[in-house]
């Protein structure tokens, strides 16, 4: 049977927060399948043995420090890739923060505003530098890893939630005005996957268990998981699908 559509080879992928959990093996996965990978986060050290790991598997690996909350850093890692790969034909928006876990009534604004500025500003401006390399190359595809929390709100994760659900709503809105320059764009909203990330929610059984008894299949997910649900929505695969946000929850939102 013919998988080709799956391959990746000769693409050019930036992932954001590609130093651990979701983001790291997404940028495995899509090494695997054939891409250069180019992966960020805050921490050098801890991506350069991602890229480290792409090498290994015979694909260009690039590790760039940037903050998803400062424009310049974000500019500067467009560069980077520019300058080193020419192109930026994958882009998944990864990287994500929430410092904070608390009711609405207990909310500061400084927390706020790193969720918000880190969550969605940093998304819709490298989304909008890659979106201007992609139309002049021919195209590209954008993934947004969104979360079930921008479609049913978990207690004390109410700014969390509010800037899960914008992401879904720009997905929506980049593919609508980015589709003539062939340009896909679509979301990944994950339930609760066994990172280091939403390790506070999968370590506590008192969160855990009531989210278990509402799966049909009683279990969180693998990053792993998740990757290769990334690596349908940036291949030919999926190459009719813009706009879309695939849930990846076991079922808990039936």
């Amino acid at each position: 049977m013919d998988t080709s559509y799956l391959s990746l080879t000769g693409k050019v992928a930036l992932v954001t927060g590609g130093s651990r959990g979701i983001g790291k093996a997404i940028a495995l996965q899509f090494a695997d399948a054939g891409a250069d990978v180019i992966v960020s986060s805050r921490k050098l050290a801890d991506l350069e043995k991602v890229a480290e790991e792409i090498r290994g598997m015979g694909r260009r690996g690039l590790a760039v420090s940037a903050h998803n909350a400062k424009m310049d850093e974000l500019r500067n890692l467009v560069e980077k890739v520019k300058e080193e790969f020419g192109r930026i034909d994958i882009l998944v928006n990864n990287a994500a923060t929430n410092p904070i876990m608390c009711s609405v009534l207990d909310m500061d604004e400084p927390p706020f505003d790193i969720i918000m500025n880190v969550n969605i500003k940093g998304y819709f401006f490298l989304s909008q530098a890659a979106a201007k390399m992609m139309a002049k190359q021919g195209g590209g595809v954008i993934i947004n890893v969104a979360s079930v929390g921008g479609i049913s709100p978990d207690p004390g994760l109410a700014a969390y939630c509010m800037s899960k659900a914008a992401i879904i709503m720009m997905t929506k809105a980049m593919a609508l005005e980015l589709g003539h320059d062939n340009i896909r764009v679509n979301a990944i909203a994950p339930g609760i996957v066994k990172t280091r990330f939403s390790q506070a929610l999968w370590s506590n059984p008192d969160i855990l268990n009531p989210e278990l008894e509402k799966m049909p299949l009683r279990r969180i997910s693998e990053p792993e998981e998740i990757a290769r649900t990334a690596l349908y929505l940036a291949s030919d695969a999926s190459n009719f699908m813009t706009g879309h946000t695939v849930v990846l929850d076991g079922g808990a939102n039936l």
